[in-house]
């Protein structure tokens, strides 16, 4: 299950070890944080899951969505650790970004706290399973 959600800034980054690209990852034996940028394959990362702790998720730009399905395929396939939604993350993707799996937040401008809340609490039912534990309505009105 995922941690609960938190909001990180650039100036606040507790991670003592940086990130390394996935690339550069292979050769690093010892990182235990990667950042996962808008072309790599998250796929390339499955077989090393057990010794990362951070698995950071580039947004460069609001209008790029390939971190939503790097972030899903990395808890599908079981990954408990902290992945962290950093660059051009806005208010309005929060709510998306959780439901794929993403439990931590670093965006590039703060974002004001109450409505970062409200955006998390915006829909109580959801329609579709995903990462973040929640039950979709089909499964609440035709229980197994």
């Amino acid at each position: 299950m995922m941690s609960e959600v938190q909001f990180r800034f650039r100036d606040d980054d507790p991670v003592s070890d940086p990130a390394v690209t996935v690339d550069a990852f292979a050769e690093q034996t010892n990182a235990t944080a990667v950042r996962v940028e808008p072309g790599d394959d998250a796929r390339e990362l499955l077989p090393h899951l057990d010794r990362l702790r951070l698995i950071e998720v580039n947004f460069p730009a609001f209008t790029d969505g390939r971190g939503y399905s790097s972030a899903r395929v990395l808890r599908e396939a079981g990954f408990d650790g902290e992945i962290r939604a950093v660059g051009e993350v806005t208010i309005d993707m929060l709510s998306h970004m959780r439901r794929c799996g993403i439990d931590a937040f670093a965006p590039e401008k703060a974002l004001n706290e109450a409505d970062a809340q409200a955006a998390f609490d915006r829909w109580a039912d959801v329609y579709q399973a995903t990462a973040d534990g929640r039950q979709p309505i089909w499964a609440k009105r035709h229980p197994a």
